[in-house]
C-alpha cells in the first residue's frame, strides 16, 4: 500500500471511531495530506469524498482531471468523478454518500461550499473534520520527518548566505528581495514568507518588509520560509547586527534569550506538555526582566502548513509524542528600540528532539 493509502485507511478508521460516516474535503493542506494532489482552490468544486465505509471519490471540474490522473491519484484507490460546467458538483459528491447521518467538512472550507453541502444533506449532521485529521497530521511519518529535514536544510543555506544581501545602507525591502530569490534557489518551490525587521521594526513579531535602511550597528530579525517540492515547509529565524557596534543592552537579553530556547531544547521530550515547553523558556525570560517582552507563543507545528498542530502555548496539555514536529522559537522585543528571536523546527524522537535547523544560534555580527 502507498503512504496516501495507509493515510486514507487510517482516517476512515479515525472517523468512524468519531461516529462520522463521511469526511468532505476540498483544496488546502488536508487534501493534500490525503490524496497526494496539489488541487487549485478555484471557485468550482473539488472535493474528496471518503466514507467511513465505501470508495474513496474525488469529485472535480472536468477541465482538472487530467492533472489529478497525472499526481497519481488513482494509484491510491480513489475514484475520479469530473463534472461538466453545467453539472451539480453537489449532487455528484453527495451521491457517493446517500444517506449520511454525520458528515465531518475540512476546517478551511469556504463558506459558501459549507451551505451548499447543508442544503445537498438536509437530514445530515455537519462537524468539523480537523478533530479528526489533525490528530494523524500531528505524527509525522518517517517519510514526512525526512521531508522537513530537507525543507529545514534548504532555509540553512539561506541563511548561510546572508552576509551576501544584509548591511548597512541597503533596505529591508532590497534584502527581502534577495532572499526570495534565495529560497528559490536553495530548492523551494514557493516562498511563503521574508520578514526583515531592522532595528525597532524588529520589535514588531511580523513585521512586514519596508522601504527603511538598515543602519551599522543595528539588530535585524530575519524570520523566512517556504514550501519544498515535496509539499512540507521551512521555518527558521536568525537575529543578526549589521555591521557596527552591538548594542551594549541588546546583547543583554540576547545571552536571555539563547539560554531561554536552549533550555527548551534540551527539556522538550515524549511525555511532557506542550505548555510545560512553553513555561520552561518563558520562566527564564521573565526571570531577568523582560517576561512583557515576550509577546507570542513558543512555538507551532509544521508539515504541509507551516503553521499547524501541536501549539506549543500555555494552556495546551498536549503530551508530546515521537513524530511531533513544531518551532522553538522564543523573542524578546522592545518597542521602539529592537527586537530578537531563535527559531529552530524540532521534531520529537524517543529519547528528546532533533533539531532540524543547524545554522548557529549565536548572535552573528555581518561587517
Amino acid at each position: 500500500m502507498t503512504d496516501v493509502s495507509l493515510r486514507l485507511d487510517a482516517a476512515r478508521n479515525a472517523a468512524g471511531a468519531a461516529d462520522i460516516d463521511a469526511l468532505l474535503v476540498t483544496p488546502g493542506a488536508d487534501l493534500r495530506y490525503l490524496t497526494g494532489f496539489a488541487a487549485m482552490p478555484l471557485e468550482r468544486l473539488t472535493c474528496l469524498v471518503l466514507p467511513t465505509d465505501g470508495e474513496a471519490v474525488l469529485v472535480l471540474p472536468r477541465l482538472e482531471l487530467q492533472m489529478a490522473v497525472e499526481a497519481g491519484v488513482e494509484d491510491h484507490g480513489i475514484r475520479l468523478v469530473g463534472w461538466d460546467e453545467t453539472d451539480d458538483p453537489y449532487a455528484a459528491a453527495t451521491a457517493a454518500i446517500g444517506g449520511a447521518r454525520r458528515v465531518a467538512l475540512d476546517d478551511h472550507m469556504w463558506a459558501d461550499r459549507v451551505f451548499a453541502f447543508g442544503a445537498a444533506m438536509p437530514d445530515a449532521d455537519q462537524v468539523l473534520a480537523g478533530e479528526v485529521l489533525r490528530e494523524l497530521r500531528m505524527r509525522k511519518t518517517e517519510g514526512e520527518i525526512a521531508a522537513l529535514r530537507d525543507a529545514g536544510a534548504a532555509i540553512d543555506r539561506v541563511h548561510d548566505r546572508m552576509g551576501e544581501w544584509l548591511r548597512p545602507g541597503r533596505t529591508e525591502r532590497e534584502v527581502g528581495r534577495d532572499i526570495a530569490d534565495a529560497i528559490l534557489a536553495e530548492g523551494h518551490e514557493t516562498v511563503d514568507f521574508v520578514i526583515v525587521g531592522s532595528g525597532p521594526n524588529g520589535a514588531s513579531p511580523h513585521a512586514e518588509v519596508s522601504d527603511r535602511r538598515i543602519g551599522p550597528g543595528e539588530p535585524v530579525v530575519v524570520d523566512i520560509g517556504g514550501t519544498m517540492p515535496s509539499g512540507y515547509c521551512s521555518d527558521s529565524t536568525r537575529t543578526y547586527v549589521a555591521g557596527g557596534t552591538v548594542p551594549e543592552d541588546f546583547a543583554a537579553y540576547y545571552e536571555v534569550l539563547l539560554s531561554a530556547q536552549k533550555a527548551q531544547c534540551e527539556y522538550a521530550r515524549p511525555g511532557v506538555t506542550a505548555e510545560s515547553v512553553d513555561a520552561v523558556g518563558r520562566d527564564i525570560i521573565a526571570a531577568a526582566g523582560y517576561g512583557e517582552a515576550f509577546l507570542h507563543r513558543t512555538g507551532h507545528g509544521i508539515g504541509l502548513e507551516t503553521h499547524e498542530e501541536p501549539y506549543i502555548v500555555s494552556g495546551n496539555g498536549l503530551v508530546l509524542e515521537p513524530g511531533m514536529a513544531f518551532s522553538i522559537e522564543p523573542g524578546i522585543y522592545l518597542e521602539g528600540r529592537h527586537g530578537a528571536r531563535i527559531e529552530d523546527i524540532v521534531v520529537t524522537t524517543d529519547a528528546g528532539v532533533e533539531r532540524l535547523n543547524r545554522t548557529s544560534r549565536d548572535l552573528v555580527v555581518l561587517g
